[in-house]
């Protein structure tokens, strides 16, 4: 990383005479790629470093493309191609996935409908974009999405979450089945654009717009893969009723550009969602199992209740009998069941408070002692805002005030690494109780915030209970 940081310094200073005030990496979880924020003097960018240069050469071409439509994708300001290293727009850091999980904790059902509504409309101009001039020879690392490309992800389905996972089958029959779902995926028109990885997390929200990265896998095929993608994203989690009415809506905007039966449609379409799910089983596997990532480990047994779904609902499984039963199987494969939400990661206890340093440090009331006290003391305090002092850290005028300084944003990833490490060692050391306190001056704005974020943090990513505590409630100024 020290060698990508002198190279972008080094760079910033021949091409342009800036010298970057600071350069931080940031955390990335399924690509190869390094992302790195560079801080100038009123602004910040993110400088990319990728060995791949025909991958690189790829993200131009489509971004240029997507650019030169009005498609809301980052802006590319520099390529340096020996360099391996190209500067982009600055999106922040809220992803949809990230925003998805806040509408939901607040039970705004009818925003997340909308947002995604507004996404599946951005969708289908992507994809009808290879009727405007797309040149897929351009892509890469193939222009099509061919036999090959699907064998080759169902390939990755069996070894690398099949295998990792000690489950056992017939090998014939289930490449017969592969055989038997290559030929269904390959009878949809394929001369669309396929994004490829069209899911929550490779969609950020940035002042209050959508933009839409990593497209550089796209290339050429059907309809159904980013719809699939998008609606069975096993970690966006969505209700079933929702995943129908939005396909609905999808085939309604659809319906306006070109024709089409409805039923058949639908039948092609829930191939789809299997293929994706096959697909994002292989990457759970190998991101999880293997390289032992935790959001891609609980990703795995949501994957498994969606096949169940199709299983109950469709007619995938009545020619594809192997590759249904194998997976059923899954659900009761005593590997993969430690990862599942009924596993002992359920009786840990985290307990997350927030004090006042004026009432001295919180006691530890259990056997266990220990845990960890963060000092918030050094992150902007609200409480010396005059329209703030009254508010708390629990309320949305303080979140977005906190919100805005870097500061505040690098302390919690900090304290989210430290404890998701304890959590995990705990997880599988089978401890049952871990705590977590900040303080504060007045215990009342800065702790109560940074307590409430890993709060929502440790929530979304693991299975574990939660209880959330703020020592000096009863004294605060409102």
């Amino acid at each position: 990383m020290h060698e990508i940081v002198n190279k972008i310094e080094n760079i910033l200073k021949n091409e342009f005479g800036k010298k970057p005030k600071k350069i931080e990496p940031i955390l990335q979880s399924g690509s190869n790629r390094s992302y790195l924020r560079v801080f100038l003097d009123n602004d910040t960018i993110i400088a990319t470093y990728n060995t791949d240069k025909l991958e690189n050469k790829s993200f131009i071409y489509l971004q240029k493309f997507f650019s030169s439509l009005g498609l809301p994708v980052p802006t590319i300001l520099k390529y340096f191609e020996e360099e391996c290293i190209y500067f982009q727009q600055d999106l922040g850091d809220i992803t949809f996935y990230s925003y998805l999980q806040h509408l939901k904790q607040n039970s705004k059902f009818d925003e997340i409908e909308f947002w995604y509504r507004k996404i599946l409309n951005d969708l289908i101009n992507f994809q009808f974009s290879a009727s405007k001039g797309l040149d897929f020879s351009q892509c890469y690392p193939v222009a099509e999405f061919n036999k090959q490309s699907i064998l080759w992800d169902l390939n990755y389905f069996k070894y690398m979450f099949l295998r990792l996972s000690y489950a056992s089958f017939h090998e014939q029959k289930l490449e017969e089945d592969f055989e038997l779902l290559t030929q269904k995926l390959l009878s949809a028109d394929s001369h669309y654009f396929v994004y490829r990885d069209f899911q929550s997390r490779n969609i950020m929200l940035f002042n209050n717009k959508l933009y839409y990265i990593d497209f550089q896998g796209g290339r050429k095929g059907s309809l159904f893969y980013d719809v699939a993608s998008l609606l069975y994203d096993a970690k966006a989690d969505l209700s079933f009723d929702l995943r129908e009415r939005l396909l609905n809506f999808y085939f309604d905007l659809l319906s306006d550009k070109i024709n089409f039966d409805k039923n058949e449609y639908k039948n092609l379409f829930n191939y789809y969602v299997l293929f994706r799910i096959l697909q994002a089983l292989g990457a759970y596997g190998y991101r999880g199992i293997y390289e032992r990532k935790e959001h891609f480990i609980r990703s795995i047994e949501p994957a498994l209740k969606n096949i169940e779904y199709l299983r109950e609902n469709t007619d995938c499984f009545n020619e594809l009998t192997y590759l249904g039963e194998v997976l059923t199987y899954q659900m009761k494969n005593s590997f993969l069941k430690t990862y599942f939400s009924n596993n002992k990661s359920s009786e840990l206890l985290v307990n997350i408070l927030s004090f006042t340093y004026k009432d001295g440090y919180p006691k530890d009331e259990t056997e266990h002692g220990g845990g960890f006290i963060f000092d918030c003391r050094a992150l902007p305090n609200p409480g010396k805002v005059e329209h703030l002092k009254y508010y708390t850290g629990e309320d949305d005028i303080v979140r977005t005030y906190m919100e805005q300084y870097y500061e505040v944003k690098c302390f919690l990833k900090n304290v989210f690494e430290l404890v998701d490490s304890s959590i995990e060692n705990y997880i599988e050391r089978g401890l049952n109780y871990l705590s977590v306190s900040f303080g504060c001056t007045g215990g009342q704005h800065r702790s109560v915030y940074c307590a409430k974020k890993l709060a929502e943090h440790i929530k979304q990513k693991y299975r574990v209970r939660v209880k959330l505590t703020h020592l000096n409630k009863y004294n605060w100024k409102t």
